[in-house]
C-alpha cells in the first residue's frame, strides 16, 4: 500500500499551477498507468493461485479522518451536482466554472479527482458507503461534456479496482449498466477507461465474472479486440482473458462472440505485450474441454502459437509453453498430434535450455504428455527417434544435472522410461521429405505425422 508520502505527493500533482485540462488529464493517465503496472504481474497469474498478502491497515486515528473526508467529498459532490443540474452544463454553473481559481481546478473538476485518485480498498469501500456512486452515475449522460465524462469515467474506473477485498456486489451491479453505456462512446478515452474497470471487475472468482458476463458485454469486448490503438486494445484484451479464466461455459461465451477468430492477429502483434496477453488467453481456452481445444484448432491458431514458441519475447514465450501443456492435459490423442504434425516439437525443445526452472519443468510435463499420445497410437519407440533427431534427447539428458530437483525428476524419468532401450533399425520411422516430419501408422490405413 502506498505510504502517506506517496499519497500526499499524488494529491499535489493534481493541484498544481498553471496547468491546463489537458495538461492535467494527461498525469492523471500517468498515475494510472504506473499503478497498473505495479499491480500486473498480479493480474494476470491468476490461474496460477498465486496469493498476496493483504494491505496493512491504518490506525484507528487515521480511519476516522479518511472517513471524514471522505464524507466530505461525497457531500461537496452532491452539492456541486445538484447545482450544475439546475444550471445546466451551458448555462455557466459553477460545477466546471473556472471564475475565481484562475491556474488551478475547478470546485467540480477537483472534487472528482480527489475522489478517483483514492487508493486502495479501504477509501474505495468508504466512498461507496457514503454513497458516492448515484451522483457518479447521474453524470453518465448525453448532456454531459465529453472532458469531463473523461473524469467520471476514470474515477468509476477506480472504485472498481482492488481485490483485497473485492468491491462490493451490491456496487458492482449499481456500476456496469454505467460501464455498458461508455462502452459505446466515441471517445478513446472513455473506452479506455471503461475497458480497465471491466478488467478490475473480472480479475475474481467466477460468480464475479458471470456478474459482468451476465451483463452481455463480450460481444463489444470482443469487438474492441479489433481496435488499433493500444490503450483500448491492452485493457480489452485483458478483460477478456479474465473473462476466459472462468468456467468452461464462460469462456465459450468468449468463444461465440468471436475471440478465436481475432487471436491469431493478435499473437503475431508487433507489440509483444499483446503477445503475452494473447497467449494467457489461449492457454485458458485451452484449458478447456476437448471441444474448445478442437474449436482452437478449426480457427488456425496453431501455426501462429508455434510461431510464438520459435520467436516471441521470452514473456510471451512462457504463455505459449502454458498453452501447449494444457492443450496436450485436455485433448484426445488425434488433437495432440495434430499439435505435433504443425512443428511444435523443435521451437518446444529447443527452450528447453532456457534459465527459468518452472518454464522447463512445464515443457517436461508437455513432452511426457506427447509420449503418453504415442503409446495409445503404439509409436512410442518412433516418436523417440523423432525427438533424438531434432536435438531433443541431448537436452532432456543434460537436465539431469539441473539444480531444481523436480526438472532433474522429470527428465530422468523420460530417459528410463523412453530412451534407455537398445536402439532397433526397424524402428526409423518414414520421413516426409516435403514437410520434414515423420509418419506413424496408429493402426492399419491410419497414419499420423508427428
Amino acid at each position: 500500500m502506498p505510504t502517506t508520502n506517496e499519497q500526499d505527493e499524488r494529491m499535489k500533482q493534481f493541484k498544481n499551477k498553471g496547468k491546463d485540462a489537458e495538461a492535467m488529464r494527461r498525469q492523471r493517465v500517468e498515475v494510472a498507468v504506473e499503478l497498473r503496472k505495479a499491480r500486473k504481474d498480479e493480474q494476470y497469474l491468476k490461474r496460477r493461485n498465486i496469493s498476496f498478502s493483504m494491505e496493512d491497515s491504518l490506525s484507528p486515528e487515521k480511519e476516522d479522518k479518511n472517513l471524514m473526508l471522505m464524507e466530505d467529498l461525497v457531500l461537496s459532490l452532491e452539492q456541486q451536482l445538484s447545482v450544475e443540474l439546475k444550471h445546466g452544463w451551458e448555462g455557466g454553473g459553477p460545477f466546471l466554472s473556472m471564475g475565481g481559481y484562475k491556474g488551478e481546478c475547478s470546485p467540480g473538476k477537483f472534487t472528482m479527482m480527489a475522489i478517483g485518485s483514492s487508493d486502495g480498498p479501504m477509501y474505495r469501500d468508504s466512498l461507496i458507503q457514503q454513497n458516492v456512486i448515484p451522483p457518479l452515475l447521474a453524470l453518465v449522460a448525453p448532456t454531459t461534456p465529453v472532458g469531463f465524462l473523461r473524469n467520471v469515467t476514470w474515477t468509476l474506473s477506480n472504485l472498481c479496482r482492488n481485490k483485497n477485498p473485492w468491491p462490493p456486489l451490491e456496487a458492482v451491479r449499481q456500476i456496469l449498466p454505467a460501464l455498458i453505456c461508455l462502452l459505446q462512446h466515441e471517445d478513446r478515452d472513455i473506452i479506455a477507461d471503461t475497458c480497465w474497470a471491466v478488467s478490475y471487475l473480472t480479475d475474481g472468482t467466477n460468480d464475479r465474472i458471470h456478474v459482468v458476463v451476465d451483463m452481455g458485454i463480450l460481444p463489444r469486448l470482443v469487438q474492441l479486440l479489433s481496435c488499433p490503438d493500444l490503450p483500448v486494445l491492452t485493457p480489452a484484451l485483458r478483460a477478456v482473458g479474465n473473462i476466459v479464466t472462468g468456467t468452461d461455459e464462460q469462456t465459450q461465451l468468449a468463444i461465440d462472440a468471436g475471440l478465436l477468430a481475432i487471436l491469431p492477429r493478435l499473437l503475431r502483434h508487433p507489440k509483444s505485450s499483446i503477445q503475452k496477453e494473447a497467449a494467457w488467453a489461449l492457454s485458458n481456452i485451452a484449458a478447456g474441454p476437448c471441444s474448445q481445444i478442437q474449436q482452437i484448432i478449426t480457427c488456425g491458431l496453431l501455426h501462429p502459437l508455434v510461431e510464438l514458441l520459435e520467436k516471441g519475447d521470452f514473456k510471451a514465450q512462457k504463455e505459449a509453453i502454458w498453452a501447449v501443456a494444457n492443450f496436450t492435459t485436455g485433448g484426445t490423442v488425434e488433437q495432440i498430434v495434430d499439435l505435433v504434425q504443425v512443428g511444435t516439437l523443435l521451437p518446444l525443445l529447443n527452450l528447453l535450455t532456457v534459465k527459468d526452472g518452472k518454464t522447463v519443468q512445464v515443457i517436461l510435463d508437455s513432452l511426457s504428455n506427447i509420449f503418453l499420445s504415442a503409446e495409445k497410437l503404439g509409436e512410442t519407440e518412433k516418436l523417440c527417434v523423432l525427438v533424438e533427431e531434432l536435438g531433443g534427447l541431448e537436452k532432456i539428458e543434460a537436465l539431469q544435472t539441473h539444480e531444481n530437483n523436480a526438472v532433474y525428476q522429470s527428465a530422468l524419468n523420460l530417459i528410463e522410461k523412453y530412451f534407455s532401450g537398445d536402439d532397433d533399425e526397424n524402428l526409423n520411422p518414414d520421413v516426409n521429405e516435403e514437410t520434414k516430419t515423420f509418419t506413424f501408422a496408429a493402426e492399419e490405413g491410419d497414419h499420423y505425422d508427428f
